[in-house]
This record gives structure tokens, C-alpha cells and sequence, in this order.
């Protein structure tokens, strides 16, 4: 089905409906609907949910309801929507999560993970929800990569985090700072290589991408004096990706890694030891337009980089500059999948 669209079709999961996930969806839809090129987009999620986060929004595309098969509906006349879930009374209200406000969630992440697997749309990107509800409905998930993971059998994938100036995997993702040495291993450091390099190429058009790796301890270890890591592991990983044709530079000293010369960086993606190595440089430079992307999925996966803010649900104060460049980036990620396929074939 894929292969006969000529524009990309992205569908996006509702987030708890708690939460401002619907609000910011319709807010990135409202911007992008201005914009030539606007992907297709489908919302998977509760019908009265959207409806309600679309009561008083200014410019908001309006929904029509769709199902797997229908023709893409173009962003300038309307926002499919692919009812997932009802749940009516027990529908909670802004900012007042619930058991059933988490299973609907869950549900509608796994809803648009079978249709990616499917093809039935050619990414999917994941708004907010929250894992406490999560647990409380019976699913024991840290977050969403690792429930996409599952249900694509997919058993080695990363975290990566990208904008318009710095895209930053990581090789240990929510684990304490104690843990990180421990965790690091030559295979994982150099899995992590490898999907992004794979990433850049296939899904962002880099033909010969440049990755620097950062060394974990500071000035990447001093040869040997502040730790052992850089020369047991990291560089080793580097040297087997490079073995392997990946132009992957370091260990880099995490201090000066992210130095602009001449007004940008001297490579393509980054990978980092832990989440805040990478992701402080990140959002001090792209707060408000940080993306997350799993890599190693079979599928095209992207979401905001911000939480389900249940504190100012409903109020109509959250932005849609994230989401809608987690839309941006997926809708851009999956046409050159889509373009490599073609080439490919």
C-alpha cells in the first residue's frame, strides 16, 4: 500500500488523553497544514478526545474519520482519524490521568505499530504518555521503544535525539550515573554506531555519514589516567565500525565535542555514553524543537521530546513546535526511505 502513495502518510498515536498530546497534535497540524508538502496525517485515538482538544484552537484541520485501505486525506483538508478507542464516560478529564486513560494510550501505540508493520502508513509518531498510568493498566513498559521493540521483534535498537543542528544517539539510555561504566560494552558501543550511521544514510540521505564517539570519562580518559574505558571498549568499537566502512571518529573528549567551527559541527551524528552527555548540548541548543527517534525499528518512529505536562492540560498553554517537528522529521525520514526503496528495487 505504501509504494502506491505519493506523499507520505503519518499516523499519529493520541498520547494520554490526559495529557496535552492531543492539544499539541492539532496545534503542529494547524502550522503544517501552511506549509507545501504537508505529509498526510492520521490520528489514532479516541474521537471525543480529539474533539474536545479541538474546541476553541484557531486554524485546526478538521477530523474525518478513516480506516486502513482509505485514500490519504491531504493536511489542507482535514486530519484522519482512525478510531482506536472509545471510552466515553470513563474518558478522563485534562490533567486527571486514569487507569483507563492509560490503557487507551498502550492501545493506541500498539494500533500504530501493526500499521507501520503493515504498511499501512509509512511512519508513526508517539505523543506523550505516561508510564506510571502505563503500569497501572497491567503493562510493564519503561516507555515506548522498548513496547515498539517487542512488537517488531526487533531485539537491538537506541534512543537517538536529533534537531536541525545536532542528531545524538545513545549507547545507555535511563539508568543511574553508577551504572553507565558497568552497562558499556565494545558490541553495544559499536551496535550504537552502527544504527546511526545506518540511520543517517538510509532515512536522512547522508551517503558517507561522519560519527564522532565520545569518550565516557573526562578528556575521554587522558590515555588510561581517569579511567579505563576509552581503551578497552570505545576505542576498540571504533575501530571495528571503521573496519566495517563507518566513518566513526574518537573516543572524543566529552568537553569539547560539541565545539561549532566555522559555524557548525564537523560530523553528521554523535554517539553518546549516557543520556546526559548528549542530551544537555541538545537541548541547550534546540529545546523546543528536540525530536526522539528509536533506531533500529523496521518502521520510521518519532515523537516530541517532552512530557504528558498534566499540570497545564486543557488549558490551551502547551506549544506544538516538538511535535510538529517530530511530524517534520518523520515525514522527511520516511521519503527517503521511500526514494532509497525505490532506488533499491
Amino acid at each position: 500500500m505504501a509504494a502506491l502513495r505519493k506523499t507520505s502518510l503519518i499516523a499519529v498515536t493520541m498520547g494520554d488523553p490526559a495529557g496535552i498530546g492531543p492539544e499539541v497534535i492539532l496545534k503542529a497540524a494547524a502550522a503544517r497544514a501552511r506549509r507545501p508538502g504537508a505529509p498526510s496525517l492520521v490520528v489514532i485515538g479516541d474521537p471525543d478526545v480529539m474533539e474536545r482538544a479541538a474546541k476553541g484552537q484557531r486554524g485546526v484541520p478538521r477530523l474525518c474519520q478513516w480506516s486502513p485501505g482509505d485514500a490519504a486525506i491531504p493536511l489542507a483538508n482535514g486530519i484522519g482519524l482512525l478510531e482506536c478507542v472509545r471510552m466515553g464516560s470513563r474518558a478522563p478529564a485534562p490533567g486527571r490521568p486514569n487507569i483507563t486513560g492509560g490503557q487507551a494510550s498502550f492501545d493506541c501505540v500498539v494500533s500504530g505499530a501493526r500499521m507501520a508493520l503493515k504498511g499501512e502508513v509509512d511512519g508513526l509518531v508517539t505523543a506523550p504518555i505516561s508510564k506510571e498510568w502505563w503500569h497501572r493498566a497491567g503493562h510493564d513498559f519503561p516507555g515506548h521503544s522498548e513496547l515498539l521493540a517487542k512488537l517488531a521483534r526487533t531485539p537491538t535498537w537506541r534512543m537517538m535525539f536529533g534537531g536541525g543542528q545536532l542528531r545524538i544517539a545513545l549507547v545507555t539510555v535511563h539508568i543511574g550515573l553508577a551504572e553507565v561504566a558497568p552497562a558499556l560494552t565494545r558490541d553495544r558501543v559499536f551496535q550504537t554506531i552502527r544504527l546511526l550511521a545506518d540511520h543517517l544514510k538510509d532515512q536522512l540521505g547522508c551517503s558517507r555519514p561522519r560519527i564522532s564517539v565520545l569518550g565516557l570519562n573526562p578528556h575521554a580518559g587522558e590515555n588510561g589516567l581517569f579511567g579505563q574505558e576509552e581503551i578497552k571498549i570505545i576505542a576498540p568499537a571504533i575501530a571495528r565500525a571503521r573496519r566495517e566502512g563507518i566513518e566513526a571518529n574518537g573516543p572524543i573528549a566529552p568537553d569539547t565535542a560539541f565545539i561549532r567551527q566555522g559555524g557548525g559541527f564537523r560530523f553528521d551524528g554523535a554517539v553518546a555514553m549516557y543520556h546526559d552527555q548528549g542530551l544537555i548540548a541538545l537541548k541547550t541548543l534546540e529545546f523546543d524543537r528536540a525530536v526522539n527517534i528509536t533506531l533500529g525499528l523496521p518502521f520510521v518512529r518519532t515523537s516530541p521530546d517532552h512530557g504528558t505536562a498534566f499540570d497545564i492540560a486543557g488549558r490551551g498553554l502547551a506549544s506544538g513546535n516538538s511535535m510538529a517537528a517530530a511530524i517534520e522529521y518523520a515525514a522527511s525520514a520516511a521519503q527517503t526511505r521511500r526514494t532509497n526503496g525505490r532506488r533499491a528495487a
